[in-house]
């Protein structure tokens, strides 16, 4: 029975449309276009931590 509950749920915020949002230099950015090379070479050498 638990199994037929899980799959008729669904997951919250499925379906919702997300815009990926960056914190560099203190500014809460969602696209780099409108930064300079230096705050772009910033984003570029950050270490990317795994998720699981």
């Amino acid at each position: 029975m638990d199994k037929e509950i899980k799959k008729s749920k669904k997951t919250v915020g499925e379906g919702v449309g997300f815009e990926r949002i960056r914190r560099i230099t203190g500014y809460l950015v969602g696209t780099l276009d409108r930064f300079n090379n230096a705050k772009k070479a910033e984003v570029n050498d950050r270490v990317t931590h795994a998720t699981k």
